[in-house]
């Protein structure tokens, strides 16, 4: 049976600005996918206050969106990819595709549609206990869906 997949975003939130920085996703076999986000420049105004995001090293690093909208639509097509609820996950999937002029390949919705035996909170409980268990920093985005790829497992949707 494929692993259902999961997808996490960080992101960059001040009060000038929110974009996607990084991403995290999961494919059909459990395998796993990340990326450094290089921004639009729309995203970025002039004098911005971008907090503590190293500017250039996005730039220098980061993927550009045209092929990180690509390779989403590669991998995730007619999906419906679940993500843990506690980030603006839909408007950073906007943001990217419309900076691109693509729809998005799939479908976003909360791990609570996929783990239907736990209420919201025992889930996000339970993510967080996973990634303090195994000692992984919760801010990125490989360790989120490192964290609901172990939960969906336990819970039997795949070996």
């Amino acid at each position: 049976m494929p692993a259902p997949r999961f997808l996490d975003i960080e992101y960059c939130q001040t009060d000038d600005v929110l974009f996607p920085v990084a991403m995290a996703w999961s494919l059909e076999d459990g395998q796993m996918k990340t990326v450094v986000i290089a921004p639009a420049d729309e995203w970025v105004p002039e004098d911005a206050d971008l907090g503590d995001i190293d500017l250039l090293y996005l730039e220098e690093q980061g993927v550009p969106l045209i092929e990180l909208a690509q390779e989403l639509h590669q991998d995730l097509p007619d999906q419906t990819v679940y993500v843990d609820g506690m980030d603006p996950d839909e408007i950073l999937v906007d943001l990217i595709f419309t900076a691109v002029g693509m729809d998005a390949p799939f479908e976003i919705a909360g791990m609570e549609e996929l783990v239907t035996s736990l209420p919201r909170e025992a889930l996000d409980d339970r993510r967080r206990q996973l990634l303090s268990d195994e000692g992984l920093e919760p801010q990125l985005p490989e360790n989120g869906v490192y964290a609901l790829l172990l939960i969906a497992r336990e819970e039997g949707f795949f070996d």
